[in-house]
């Protein structure tokens, strides 16, 4: 498998990503994953959809929380031709319990903790830690990638005013 270093730090320190690196202009590659019901979930289930695929952690840290939460109040405002999707590789039955506690309604989460489909397609697996990193990805309806951000250290949320831009663009 590919190993990626210089894209992300924990803290300050380098860490690998595995996989391919997608560019934009790409088109986005199919993955399994799974919902809170293990019902497989895969990119063609949001098809003619624009697609903002928010990858993270673990919905039990702060900075994932704040972010999952910050979406969800974006997807509330956004048209219902945009489809907002957080994946992680926690248990479904975690990311339910905590959807749930956080009020978290608006935003499709996915568990890619079976097969890691998407972490092996998108190149987001961190090596040393196992988990997904804080990577946002924005598809058109026809499922190109027009947009990418990694973001650069775990502990910091992403750009939103950028993401969210490059949506507007889509629309």
């Amino acid at each position: 498998m590919r190993e990626r270093t210089g894209v992300i730090t924990s803290k300050g320190k380098p860490l690998t990503l595995l996989g391919p690196e997608i560019r934009v202009g790409d088109k986005a590659p199919d993955f399994r994953a799974v919902d809170g019901g293990l019902a497989p979930v895969t990119l063609s289930d949001f098809k003619g959809k624009i697609k903002i695929i928010s990858a993270v952690p673990s919905l039990d840290t702060p900075t994932c929380d704040v972010e999952t939460r910050r979406f969800n109040l974006e997807a509330a405002k956004l048209p219902d031709k945009v489809a907002v999707i957080t994946i992680s590789l926690d248990l479904p039955f975690a990311q339910k319990r905590w959807c749930a506690a956080a009020g978290v309604d608006k935003v499709k989460i996915l568990s890619d903790y079976q097969d890691r489909s998407f972490a092996d397609v998108y190149g987001v697996l961190i090596k040393e830690l196992k988990l997904l990193s804080r990577s946002i990805f924005v598809i058109d309806a026809d499922d190109v990638v027009r947009y990418i951000q990694h973001v650069r250290d775990m502990s910091t949320e992403p750009d939103y005013a950028e993401v969210l831009g490059a949506v507007r663009k889509l629309m």
